[in-house]
């Protein structure tokens, strides 16, 4: 600010050593009009040129320091709002950068769950075929066993009535040279003769 007032005032005193110097242009007669009317005449461009200095050091002393001081202010509060607009553009897009690396993870933690979901299912129904066939494999084990059972069963009840009613047959046709008991002996030999092809089938 200092330095504006110097300054103007060195341009003040360099303009006021230029009129002082100027020569005057004495005419032999007065003209109401004429080139003459435009340059200043001694006895003016003095009292003009101390008012001009006193108006000068006026308004370097109370004008130009508020007005200064407002362009500065408005100069700071100009680059105050370019920066915060640089720091809101570089926030931008850092937080940018983290939205899509969140995204990106959230993918990543989608597929995951996705492959996990599918691994779970898998097994789950691994688990249920296993088990079905092992249900399977267990009630044709015991459908197996309750036929060979029956068969069993059948077979021994088969025999007692065949051994009975070939004791009855030989007794008739044989007549009682044999006892009762050898004649059982007999059929039971006959028949487990007659039987074992059909169990070892």
């Amino acid at each position: 600010m200092k330095n504006t007032v110097t300054k103007l005032l060195a341009h003040a005193g360099i303009v006021g050593g230029v009129a002082l110097a100027t020569p005057v242009v004495a005419l032999a007669e007065e003209s109401a009009v004429g080139p003459d009317i435009l340059i200043p005449k001694p006895a003016e461009l003095i009292p003009a040129l101390i008012a001009f200095l006193i108006i000068l050091v006026v308004m370097a002393k109370l004008v130009w320091p508020p007005v200064l001081e407002m362009m500065e202010k408005r100069q700071q509060k100009i680059q105050d709002d370019l920066d915060a607009a640089e720091r809101s553009k570089v926030k931008a897009a850092e937080e940018a950068k983290s939205y899509e690396s969140k995204i990106l993870e959230a993918h990543h933690e989608a597929d995951a769950i996705v492959a996990k979901a599918k691994k779970e299912a898998e097994e789950v129904r691994s688990a249920v075929l296993a088990k079905a066939q092992r249900e399977a494999a267990d009630i044709i084990a015991k459908a197996h066993g309750a036929v060979d059972s029956e068969r069993h069963k059948a077979m021994i009840e088969l025999s007692s009535s065949v051994v009975d009613l070939s004791v009855e047959i030989a007794s008739k046709i044989i007549g009682n040279d044999l006892s009762e008991d050898e004649q059982r002996r007999l059929a039971e030999k006959y028949l487990a003769e007659v039987s074992t092809p059909d169990e070892r089938k």
